[in-house]
């Protein structure tokens, strides 16, 4: 925790550290400025939905809920409302009434939709006639948890090729899988929640992290904490990114079992992996500060208790009322609320950072933390509001102090936008305090140096990284270098990141292998297939084995500079070795033959793959971020966690 408020900008003169971000992000600045009164509209807002919120609380629901005749009353005040309502019948309630304005009938949106799922899970049952599409139609199942009707709409997504070109996908998105894994881990049908990954995987879609929550959940609430643990170390070389909510699954399942060591273990990885504590976490390490790990959880003593300056919300039409009221009645009368606020709203209210915007944001004596400061800094659509408002909340009353957090975003958010000067000035301070920052961020300014096609700051971030977040890992030092060579190649330097890929393996880094199909890649969008050769006898001598991702990426390669006899020899390789290839890449392959006059070839490669049966329809893994054997060790885990296979669903 940094002791100075404006640590910041003492040593570097305000006006000055601007004007590196004025010139460039001018017109994106004059686009997004807010139309009159963001910031006062976001305030009215506030007034109205807590007003809501506390009848919500006090209404009798078999009566028609009284709504307030204020022009602020549209779907987003109705959303926010609906969401904290006390009960599933106070939340229909409020939706009928709704529905009775002409500006929300006959078709409510879809956020009015989505906020009374939360509320009332059996929503399509009262509701049978409401028009959606089939994935929100799957995410209201889901939340009733009705899952043979779930199971239809998820069949007719997967039939429909016409949802699927829209999408340029051959299968259907990746959260109605999650949801599906859900419903069947919710049901207890571990083996059908395990045959639905695998089939995920072979209609070649690529799980996300909320697939790995949904599979980590499932393992604990099955008490397969271990196998969760496991998949949980795996994300990281998978370049999936670990999520607050799998930290609060784990924290649970370690503080209710008394595994106090391997919780105080899983804070240090969170505090790497730059994750602020959820609910269940802090009360985890409550738990843990109970029972004697006191030093080692000092800086989360601020976050366990809630901050008294924060009042309560009260019905602004009962304002002068509640002003008469003395404070005994109102504890033994009044339903408390802390006040409504949602960060991403009063986010798109300051862009543009416009004088009466700000005044009045000064005026309204927020108070400001270090998690509502990241999730603006978060929600800002450009660099210049959100390094505006970091430099203003610095200098506001309340002792508010940026930190490794804060600090972390708004490197973050620099670095994506190519502001190299900005983010060497911040990480030279921070070195000057003697503060280190997550891991986490350090990878990622690496990573987004390479949406802005600086390979060179990216390279000074990499030979610094030590002293920017402290002793590396194996792991991390490898996960590293494959975001510096992805970096290098987004820049167009293809042969620096080949000199760069020899002196890690001069200095024993050993990269995996999705690193090098991505290298490959590369340089078959180049057309080189010199060193797209190279790269695999390279990864060979590494004494990584190709896997099918690796073989599709060569044979592609070959067929695309029209040497598909190189690619049939390839394909024989791969066949030897065990592996499959798939439906698309055996067409272009056969394609390739028959397009340089190989007809026999080509009419071999169709009897082969006869033999073989069915193909995949897609190569399982990803250049650069996750190979087969990562899916397959997921897989492994997640099957063996319930003893079965994990065949594929039929």
């Amino acid at each position: 925790m940094l002791r100075k408020p404006y640590f910041l900008l003492h040593s570097i003169h305000r006006a000055h550290i601007f004007s590196p971000l004025s010139r460039p992000l001018a017109a994106d600045a004059a686009a997004t400025a807010t139309t009159g009164g963001g910031v006062s509209l976001y305030l009215q807002r506030a007034k109205l939905i807590d007003s809501l919120r506390l009848r919500l609380h006090s209404h009798d629901p078999t009566s028609p809920f009284p709504l307030p005749s204020s022009p602020l009353l549209d779907s987003f005040v109705a959303a926010r409302a609906l969401r904290s309502a006390s009960s599933p019948e106070s939340a229909l309630s409020l939706f009928r009434s709704l529905l009775s304005l002409p500006s929300f009938s006959p078709f409510p949106h879809p956020s009015l939709l989505h906020s009374l799922s939360r509320r009332l899970p059996n929503l399509l049952s009262i509701l049978p006639d409401l028009r959606l599409s089939p994935l929100h139609r799957l995410r209201l199942l889901a939340a009733a948890g009705d899952l043979s009707s779930a199971l239809e709409t998820f069949s007719s997504l997967r039939s429909d090729p016409n949802s699927r070109r829209r999408h340029h996908r051959t299968h259907p998105c990746t959260e109605s899988y999650n949801l599906i894994i859900g419903l069947h881990a919710s049901a207890g049908g571990h083996s059908s929640a395990v045959s639905t990954f695998s089939q995920m995987l072979a209609d070649g879609a690529i799980p996300n992290s909320r697939t790995y929550t949904v599979i980590i959940d499932h393992l604990v609430r099955a008490n397969n904490t271990d196998a969760a643990v496991e998949v949980f170390h795996l994300l990281p070389s998978m370049r999936v990114r670990r999520t607050c909510k799998q930290y609060n699954v784990l924290a649970e399942a370690f503080s209710s079992s008394g595994q106090f060591d391997r919780l105080l273990k899983l804070v240090k990885e969170m505090n790497s992996d730059g994750v602020l504590p959820g609910r269940q976490m802090l009360a985890a390490i409550a738990k843990l500060r109970a029972s004697g790990y006191v030093n080692q959880t000092e800086e989360f003593v601020g976050e366990l208790s809630p901050d008294q300056r924060i009042g309560y919300a009260f019905d602004c039409a009962e304002e002068e009322d509640h002003e008469e009221e003395t404070e005994e009645e109102e504890d033994d009368e009044r339903v408390k609320l802390k006040p409504w606020i949602d960060p991403a709203a009063l986010a798109r209210a300051l862009e543009g950072w416009d004088p009466g915007d700000v005044s009045l944001l000064q005026a309204a004596g927020f108070i400001w933390s270090t998690r509502l400061v990241c999730k603006l800094l978060r929600s800002f659509r450009t660099a210049k509001t959100a390094w505006e408002f970091f430099c203003w909340v610095a200098y506001q009353p309340g002792g508010f102090a940026h930190d490794r957090h804060t600090v972390s975003r708004m490197i973050s958010i620099l670095a994506r936008d190519g502001h190299v000067e900005l983010v060497d000035r911040l990480l030279t301070k921070l070195q000057s305090e003697g503060i280190l920052l997550p891991f986490a961020t350090v990878r990622l300014l690496i990573d987004f140096y390479g949406l802005s096609k600086n390979a060179n700051a990216a390279i000074i971030i990499y030979r610094s990284a030590a002293s920017i977040c402290g002793p590396l890992s194996r792991l991390n030092l490898m996960l590293l270098s494959s975001s510096l060579l992805r970096t290098v190649v987004k820049s167009g330097k293809g042969h620096d990141a080949l000199a760069l890929l020899e002196e890690m393996m001069m200095e024993g880094i050993l990269l995996d292998i999705q690193t090098f199909s991505g290298l490959m890649e590369y340089f078959a969008g180049e057309g080189d297939l010199k060193s797209v050769h190279r790269l695999f006898g390279t990864a060979k001598q590494c004494g990584l084995k190709p896997d099918a991702f690796m073989y599709r990426v060569l044979i592609r390669a070959y067929c695309k500079q029209e040497r598909a006899v190189l690619a049939l020899r390839v394909f024989d390789e791969m066949l030897s070795s065990g592996l499959v290839i798939s439906q698309g890449t055996k067409g272009i392959l056969v394609k390739s033959l028959w397009k340089e006059g190989k007809l026999r070839e080509a009419a071999m490669v169709e009897e082969k793959c006869e033999e073989i049966g069915e193909l995949p329809a897609a190569q399982p893994g990803h250049d650069w971020t996750v190979s087969a054997a990562d899916f397959d060790r997921v897989r492994a885990i997640y099957s063996g966690g319930f003893g079965n296979s994990g065949g594929v669903a039929a």
